[in-house]
C-alpha cells in the first residue's frame, strides 16, 4: 500500500471489514516536499493510514526521502520513531534509499527494517554496488520491485522487436523500457531473456518464475513485489507467481544467466538514484515536479547587483562566532567547515554516530544544502578540504567523499589532514569551494605527465571528461 496509491489502503480496509482471513499489509508515507516537519503532520499521516486500512498498528511503514540535502526527513523519521514507541508502527522501512544513507540512518540510531528498491536480472545495482552488503551487515531486508520489469521478463517479449511508440505502452512498460535502455539496450536485454527462457524450459516454469527466483535467491532480499491488477485473470497470474517456489536454480542455471548478463551495462548510480538525478528512469523520464527548485528572485537580484550573499543554517554558533554557513561572491561559493551537526539534537546527538564515513556523508549533505541555496550544485565544487580527528578513519572518509563526487561526475581538488576537532563526537570537518557557471567549453580534463630526459618538462593531453 501507499498513501498516494489511490484507494489501495481503502481496499485493505474493506478486506479487513469483510473477511476473516489474515493478511499482512505494508504501506508508505511519501510526504510532499513542502518543508513541513512537525510531529502533528506525521501523526496525522499515520492515523489516516490506520483508519483507511482498518488497522490498530501498521506492520511496516516505509518512508520515502526525496532530497538528501533537505533535513526534513530527519525530523520526520524521528517523529515516526516516536510513533513507533507509542505502538502505532511495528517496523520502519525506507524506499529507494542508497547504501550511504541507509548506513547513515542506522548509525544515527534510526531502526530500519527494510529498504524497497528496484532489483532484477537487468537492474543489478543492489549487488554491483554496496547496498546488498550494507543491508546484510545491518539486518535490513531488501523488498525488491521491478523484478519482472513491468512485464518485459515474460514470454510475450521473447524475440520481439523493441517498442517504437512509447505512448502506446502502459506506464509500467514505459518506465522499464528506460531501465532496459540504461542497462545496455534491447539487444542485451534479449540476450538475458533468451537465457531465462532456456532455464524456464529446463524446469517447466514460466520465464517470470525464473526472474523472480533469481532475485529471491539474492542474500539481501527478503521479498519481491509483483504488481498485479485485480481482474478476471488474477488467479492465472497468482499461479504463475507461485511457480517461483516450485523449483531451485542450479549452478548451471546461474552460469547461463551470468554469461548473458555480460552483455549488459551497469545502470548509473546507486539504488534509488533514478528518483534524484538523471537519467530519471520513470514513466515520463522526468521528475521536475519533485526536484526543480523555484527560482530565488532575491538571490538573482543580489548577484546581478554584484552583492555579497550570505547563507545561514541556524547553527547556534553562527551568531556567537560571527560566521555563516556559506558566502557567495560572484560565481564563487565558499562553505565554512562543516560537521555532521544534527538538526534534531534532542533526539540524535550527531549524524552518523561513531562512523566517520557516515559523518562525511551527512556533512556533505549539509554542504549540498548550502550550495543549493546559493544557486549552485555539488557538480560546481572545485575544492574540498577535509580534516579528520583520527588517522585510521582517513580511508573510510575518503571513500564516502569519493562516492559523492563520483555521482556528480566531477573530481575536485582536495586536501585531507589529521586535526584536533572541537567536540568529542565530531570525527570529520569539511570545507568546500564551488564555482558556479564555470566555462564548460568541451569539458576537457588536462592530464599532466612527467617523462623524458627533462623531469620538469610537462606534456598536456586533452582528454574528454566523459
Amino acid at each position: 500500500m501507499a498513501d498516494h496509491y489511490g484507494s489501495a489502503e481503502l481496499v485493505m480496509g474493506q478486506f479487513r471489514a469483510t473477511s476473516a482471513r489474515s493478511m499482512t499489509a505494508f504501506t508508505k508515507w511519501c510526504p510532499p516536499e513542502d518543508g513541513v516537519r512537525t510531529f502533528e503532520q506525521a501523526e496525522k499521516a499515520v492515523d489516516l493510514a490506520l483508519e483507511r486500512m482498518g488497522e490498530k498498528q501498521i506492520t511496516l511503514l516505509q518512508y520515502h526521502i526525496w532530497d538528501y540535502a533537505s533535513d526534513t526527513y530527519w525530523h520526520n523519521l524521528v517523529h515516526l520513531r516516536t510513533l513507533q514507541s507509542q505502538g502505532k508502527i511495528k517496523h520502519l522501512g525506507l524506499t529507494n534509499t542508497d547504501a550511504a544513507h541507509v548506513e547513515l540512518l542506522i548509525n544515527s540510531g534510526i531502526p530500519i527494517a527494510t529498504n524497497q528498491v528496484s532489483c532484477s536480472v537487468i537492474d543489478r545495482r543492489l549487488v554491483r554496488g554496496r547496498l546488498a552488503s550494507v543491508c546484510i551487515e545491518h539486518n535490513v531486508s531488501v523488498v525488491a520491485y521491478g523484478t519482472l520489469l513491468g512485464g518485459y521478463l515474460t514470454e510475450k517479449w521473447l524475440g520481439k522487436p523493441e517498442p517504437e511508440d512509447m505512448e502506446a505502452l502502459n506506464w509500467s512498460l514505459r518506465k522499464y523500457l528506460r531501465f532496459i535502455k540504461a542497462a545496455g539496450g534491447w539487444s542485451a536485454f534479449q540476450g538475458v531473456l533468451q537465457a531465462l527462457s532456456k532455464v524456464a524450459q529446463r524446469h517447466n516454469v514460466p520465464i517470470a518464475a525464473v526472474a523472480t527466483r533469481y532475485v529471491l535467491d539474492l542474500p539481501a532480499v527478503g521479498a519481491v513485489i509483483v504488481g498485479s491488477r485485480l481482474s478476471p485473470e488474477s488467479d492465472k497470474y497468482t499461479a504463475s507467481n507461485l511457480a517461483a517456489f516450485s523449483f531451485s536454480l542450479t549452478e548451471d542455471d546461474h552460469d547461463l544467466i551470468k554469461e548473458a548478463q555480460e552483455g549488459l551495462s551497469d545502470i548509473p548510480g546507486d539504488c534509488g538514484d533514478e528518483y534524484r538525478r538523471a537519467p530519471f528512469l520513470t514513466a515520463t523520464g522526468d521528475l521536475s515536479d519533485h526536484l526543480d527548485e523555484a527560482s530565488n528572485v532575491e538571490l538573482e537580484k543580489a548577484l546581478a547587483a554584484g552583492m555579497r550573499v550570505e547563507y545561514y543554517s541556524n547553527s547556534e554558533w553562527e551568531p556567537i562566532a560571527g560566521y555563516c554557513r556559506a558566502v557567495r561572491t560572484g560565481d564563487i561559493i565558499r562553505v565554512s567547515g562543516t560537521t555532521a551537526n544534527s538538526p534534531v539534537p534532542g533526539s540524535i546527538s550527531v549524524l552518523g554516530g561513531a562512523s566517520a564515513g557516515c559523518q562525511t556523508t551527512a556533512a556533505l549533505d549539509i554542504v549540498r544544502r548550502a550550495i543549493k541555496a546559493m544557486g549552485g550544485s555539488m557538480a560546481d565544487v572545485v575544492r574540498t578540504r577535509i580534516m579528520v580527528k583520527k588517522e585510521e578513519d582517513c580511508e573510510e572518509v575518503s571513500k564516502a567523499h569519493g562516492h559523492v563526487f563520483k555521482c556528480e561526475g566531477v573530481s575536485p581538488s582536495n586536501t585531507l589532514v589529521v586535526a584536533g576537532l572541537i567536540g568529542s563526537q565530531y570525527l570529520v570537518e569539511i570545507e568546500v569551494e564551488a564555482q558556479v557557471e564555470a566555462p564548460e567549453l568541451e569539458k576537457l580534463i588536462a592530464i599532466l605527465t612527467r617523462h623524458g630526459p627533462n623531469p620538469d618538462a610537462l606534456d598536456v593531453e586533452g582528454k574528454n571528461a566523459f
